[in-house]
């Protein structure tokens, strides 16, 4: 009788063990989800969707290198970050991740286009941009409110579009990759600098004159220089500009340094005191960003960012030329989904059809979006 009270004692103890060790677990489990579902932040960035592994059958044909590549997605262009996607996917090996920014409204059209269409494999995470984070930052004309495309901000706040990465790329919708996308991601930054543009002056672009445009290839022709702020931060006037559309960005850098925190700053400052110059070509991300990187930047390699090819109809580059590019970018006013663009057909080659229909590539007049 003893024996028994003894075995019925041990087996108490055990199931209390058991109960204690499965509450445990339960309560890690639950921490983890929390920190998972909650890995939102006071910028409005919210996870709406993302698809954590591709099938075995492709993994096994790709490295295992992962590339953070972020890209913004309005409604009315989502057929040119559908393009750019599915271009850089075709050229690589390696494991892309896509984090593609949008608006609440396009949400759904978005995952029905990458869901049942040949894309379906692409890893991605779609995030939803609140324009709210822009108030007191961007200054709006009344009369042309519905002009501020706040997607066109989205590169400001990386760390916070991917937070658990240390590199991003960052590219426009308005790009076709030509080339393997890890060469680009593999761009080595010098110590201290939080990002890597392609530089105006650089052996590609300087080629190419912008009309209509100011002198947009140097700090003057985006920024104010009778204004006094402008003038106290001692920044030639001479300088080379860069292109923000197409960067490689250290993101730990960028923490270190607030680098979003400074390009606020200046955002709200120019709203206050319009330092950005008037021969501006609606282009209002880049000025911040000039100021920010004052030569605190690396750069890429030029044929990373071939670009222009928006500026107008007309062809700026030789077919040979065009074909050797890494990366197209169709800057400017004439998009290939839109007005009828130099070499649009490029571009068409990676586009894949809207399944519902919503997308044309009508050859019709394009909006003035930002002449990034």
């Amino acid at each position: 009788m003893t024996l028994r009270k003894v075995n019925i004692s041990i087996l108490i103890v055990a199931v209390v063990i058991f109960l204690l060790v499965l509450h445990h677990n339960f309560l890690g489990l639950s921490d983890f989800l929390k920190r998972e579902l909650s890995d939102s932040n006071p910028l409005g960035l919210q996870p709406i969707d993302f698809i954590p592994a591709v099938p075995q059958r492709l993994a096994d044909e790709r490295n295992d290198k992962e590339i953070s590549v972020v890209i913004a997605a309005s409604d009315e262009r989502l057929g040119g970050a559908i393009a750019a996607m599915n271009s850089i996917y075709q050229h690589t090996r390696s494991n892309v991740v896509f984090h593609i920014v949008t608006l609440n409204d396009t949400v759904d059209h978005l995952r029905l286009w990458l869901s049942n269409t040949a894309l379906k494999n692409l890893r991605y995470r779609i995030l939803d941009f609140d324009p709210r984070v822009l108030e007191g930052k961007v200054q709006v004309d009344p009369q042309k409110a519905d002009t501020l495309k706040p997607l066109t901000f989205a590169r400001f706040y990386l760390p916070s579009l991917v937070p658990h990465v240390e590199k991003a790329i960052y590219v426009d919708d308005d790009v076709i990759v030509q080339d393997d996308i890890l060469e680009l991601y593999n761009t080595p930054l010098k110590p201290g600098h939080a990002a890597a543009f392609s530089d105006d002056c650089d052996s590609t672009t300087n080629k190419v004159a912008v009309r209509g445009a100011g002198n947009q290839y140097n700090y003057i022709g985006f920024l104010d220089y009778k204004k006094e702020t402008i003038r106290k931060l001692a920044m030639k006037a001479n300088t080379c500009s860069f292109n923000p559309g197409v960067f490689v960005a250290n993101l730990t850098e960028w923490k270190l340094q607030n680098i979003t925190k400074q390009l606020e700053k200046w955002m709200a400052l120019n709203v206050a005191e319009e330092l950005y110059s008037r021969t501006l070509a609606g282009s209002i991300t880049t000025p911040p960003l000039l100021i920010v990187f004052y030569k605190q930047h690396s750069s890429i390699d030029p044929m990373w960012n071939v670009r222009h090819l928006g500026s107008s109809a007309g062809k700026r580059y030789s077919p040979q030329f065009v074909k050797a590019a890494k990366l197209l970018h169709w800057n400017g006013h004439f998009k290939p989904w839109g007005r009828t663009a130099s070499y649009a057909e490029v571009w068409e080659k990676w586009y894949v059809p809207d399944p519902t229909g919503k997308f044309s590539l009508i050859r019709r007049h394009s909006e003035a979006y930002e002449a990034k």
